[in-house]
């Protein structure tokens, strides 16, 4: 582009001849490839006249935006090769995996992976037969696609995760087609800010390629239908230099892209190269983007039975929807397919013609064999100092409170100071909230937007900062799942009502995970995502009912049992200890729930890491039932629900002396579930050893109470198993009020134990009724003073 158009549309012809010829045709055989995959189940190459036995019986597959994202990656490919350049590409448009897949065929990677789709007319027709097909590979780019870390199936995310993956890569290039569909979603609103996270002196770069092609599934998009002056302000306003390559004549397009792509890439380059070189003088670059605006369907049919397709929803899914019926559409199939000569661009063994291979790089400069793509291979594990250094304080069980959260941000702290390339804490403007600020010391938070000298006062912003914060959870866990997915490591810290923000994120990526893990031997392990959930629900005195839902738990135990996995420290050790263990796993979504309130402490620093390890046990200090059958079970799990229980077991202690009780505390909670239907599931003989098979458990939640009865419901004991928790009522409450409305309080845990445990009903009865009468007594107090009373809020293990 010309230095006097920049923002407008290019009009320079870089391309020989020969080499505009070469692209073309390399783009044709992507583009033949892609409609093979929608509609052949055999002649692969039209080596004969097209018959209805040919087509598939039943017809799937998306269209519209393939010959776009094929016309880029091509273009990629010259300059890759040319300049040696480290290049991934992310698909944002929904089902656009027929380019993705036609380009890694045609690199030869994909006959890498998969040897059965060789490089040759029968590997054609198998890949052919796979795609959308039973037992074979999806519409979007799942985890089978080589060259992918973005999935695609939800829309969304494809910028979130480029900048992800660019954050400390200095040398990669993450090209980014978003899809004109996608780019009305919220998250990706959101995600074109990642500009002003992006350090060109340390970090990669990222190419966003808006691809204007039209249409949605049926009907026209935003940023399509908007004047072009107005399109070229937006981009502006968000911080970057729109390249504009418009228009639908391949040969005016070739050159036009090719032209645009050098000045970005130069604009790139330059940006980096003055960066690195003054680091300190540093101020945050425009980043350059290309607008490619084609018709929706590129080089297909341009009408099909009186209605036009393509540059229109039409051509989105499956432009000719019945040639295997109707010998009209057969003709239209065929004759769009034979235009783009495969004849010319493949030999007699059904491979590209060596002039067209030679045109992709080779090696790992594939954009398919990126191993960025495949981030586990590049996985380092991190440097962690040991926890014990970091111990609370301990003296006796439950006797001092202290904040786990803030206790682990002194560890925190330390693992950044000791990664500080493969590891970032994420969260939206509530570190410090969190009270995990203590990670300042170690390192600022991510800003290269405009700073005030007032905000150094409480965390200091920094080019450098490895502690990234944005005001939308969308953005955050992109670009969290894009880091981890490109082999570095993190910790995503998020106040518990909000998490669910991003449940059909952690949907996609547990999803990835199952396939890649358990069906992908090429995918390398991948560090896990850590997600530290805080700010709880019985802790929400000032923000209330809309603030109280710990309900995620419920989102996450749906997916696949090999990738996720839920923890319940009860104390601050205990966090530590699970923080440890999450930070040195691969391939899950570990769910850490710890409040960042003061709360009592239960285990010295040995003693947590054991408990932890087994994820599940008998507290002796807590139980009465030493040598001898117990009459109740007491379990918990939750800080809170902790508290709570073993003040109930106090009360038990002093006006039930000869009650023999089981104190159990719960830190993993999948060890609820039987060992069959979950890897870290107790065996039926240790549950039953446990929990007994015949007296009553009274387990204390933290979450919702079918939670439990789901994972315990064909337990031997299940019927007398009866749980405590979040019943969704609360407003603006104290603490003690909302565990009494909920029922988890240690005065209901009390008097159901004496409701259930045979024979205390009528021995016990005086001490109900005082029981009900400090119920009531405290949430009359809580009215009237605003807190809780002292020998609440103060409440220690007496023993």
């Amino acid at each position: 582009m010309n230095d006097d158009v920049q923002g407008k549309t290019a009009t320079q012809t870089p391309l020989s001849p020969d080499l505009l010829r070469s692209i073309d045709a390399y783009w044709r055989a992507c583009n033949y490839l892609s409609v093979g995959m929608i509609y052949l189940r055999a002649n692969p190459l039209l080596r004969e006249p097209l018959k209805p036995e040919h087509i598939k019986r039943r017809l799937l597959g998306h269209w519209g935006s393939d010959p776009g994202q094929s016309f880029v990656w091509v273009h990629l490919n010259r300059l890759i090769k040319r300049d040696h350049l480290d290049v991934m590409f992310v698909s944002g448009p929904g089902h656009g995996a027929p380019a993705t897949l036609a380009n890694s065929y045609l690199e030869g990677f994909y006959s890498e992976i998969y040897p059965d789709r060789s490089y040759d007319e029968r590997g054609m027709l198998r890949l052919f037969r796979a795609f959308s097909s039973p037992g074979g590979i999806g519409s979007h780019c799942t985890p089978e696609t080589p060259g992918s870390i973005h999935e695609g199936g939800e829309l969304g995310y494809s910028l979130s995760h480029a900048f992800g993956a660019a954050f400390d890569n200095p040398d990669l290039i993450v090209a980014t087609i978003v899809g004109d569909g996608e780019a009305e979603t919220g998250p990706l609103a959101t995600s074109w800010h990642s500009n002003k996270f992006l350090n060109p002196a340390t970090d990669g770069a990222v190419l966003p390629i808006l691809h204007l092609n039209g249409y949605k599934i049926a009907n026209p998009t935003i940023l399509a239908r908007i004047p072009h002056d107005e399109l070229e302000a937006l981009f502006k306003g968000y911080g970057y230099e729109p390249h504009f390559v418009e228009g639908d004549e391949p040969d005016v397009m070739h050159q036009l892209m090719a032209a645009a792509l050098e000045r970005c890439i130069g604009d790139i380059r330059a940006i980096q190269t003055r960066a690195r070189a003054n680091p300190d003088e540093m101020t945050r670059p425009r980043w350059p983007m290309i607008v490619l605006r084609t018709p929706k369907g590129w080089t297909g049919p341009k009408e099909v039975a009186g209605h036009k397709v393509e540059n229109f929803w039409r051509s989105h899914q499956v432009p000719v929807p019945d040639p295997a019926t109707n010998p009209k559409s057969l003709v239209v199939l065929e004759e769009w397919m034979r235009s783009y000569k495969p004849e010319e661009l493949f030999d007699d063994e059904g491979r590209l013609i060596e002039s067209l291979r030679a045109l992709a790089p080779e090696g790992t400069r594939r954009i398919s064999a990126n191993p960025h793509a495949n981030g586990g291979v590049l996985r380092q594990a991190l440097d962690l100092p040991d926890i014990r250094a970091y111990a609370c304080e301990f003296e006796a069980a439950a006797a001092i409170y202290q904040s786990p959260t803030a206790v682990l941000a002194a560890f925190l702290r330390d693992v950044i100071r000791r990664n500080m390339q493969t590891f970032r804490l994420f969260g939206p403007d509530e570190t410090a909230s969190n009270k995990l600020d203590g990670v300042y010391e170690a390192s600022g938070k991510r800003w290269l937007a405009e700073t005030k000298p007032e905000d150094a006062d409480g965390g200091a912003l920094s080019p450098t900062g490895r502690v990234m914060e944005m005001l939308s959870e969308h953005t955050l866990e992109g670009w969290f799942e894009g880091y981890v997915l490109t082999g570095r490591h993190g910790l995503f810290a998020t106040y518990e009502a909000f998490v669910h923000v991003i449940d059909s994120m952690f949907n996609q990526h547990a999803k990835w995970l199952e396939k890649a893990k358990n069906e992908l031997a090429w995918r390398a392990p991948v560090p896990s995502i850590n997600l530290l959930i805080t700010s709880l629900v019985w802790r929400q005195d000032h923000n209330g009912f809309t603030h109280q839902d710990p309900g995620f738990l419920d989102v996450v135990t749906n997916k696949s049992p090999g990738v996720v996995r839920i923890y319940l420290p009860p104390d601050a050790n205990c966090l530590l200890s699970v923080a440890d263990h999450c930070l040195r796993s691969h391939d899950y979504v570990n769910v850490i729930v710890a409040d960042k309130q003061p709360h009592l402490q239960y285990l010295g620093m040995d003693d947590a890491i054991v408990h932890c390890a087994k994820g599940i046990g008998i507290w002796d200090w807590a139980s009465t039932d030493q040598g001898c059958e117990p009459d109740v079970v007491i379990a918990c799990a939750g800080d809170i629900a902790t508290m709570e229980a073993l003040a109930a077991v106090e009360i038990l202690k002093t006006q039930c002396r000869d009650l023999k009780i089981r104190f159990v505390n719960v830190v993993d909670l999948f060890r609820l579930m039987p060992e069959t239907d979950h890897p870290h599931g107790l065996s039926d003989r240790d549950f039953d050893s446990i929990f007994t098979r015949d007296k009553p458990v009274i387990f204390n939640f933290h979450s919702y109470a079918s939670l439990v009865h789901k994972f315990t419901y064909n337990r031997t004991n299940h019927d007398n198993i009866h749980v405590h928790g979040y019943r969704e009522r609360g407003n603006i409450n104290t603490p003690f009020e909302l565990a009494i409305i909920n029922g988890v309080d240690r005065y209901t845990l009390a008097i159901d134990v004496i409701d259930r445990v045979p024979g205390l009903a009528s021995t016990a009865a005086h001490t109900k009724e005082t029981l009900k009468n400090r119920i009531i007594e405290s949430v009359r107090y809580a009215h009237e003073e605003g807190i809780d009373r002292d020998e609440i809020r103060e409440w220690t293990w007496k023993g």
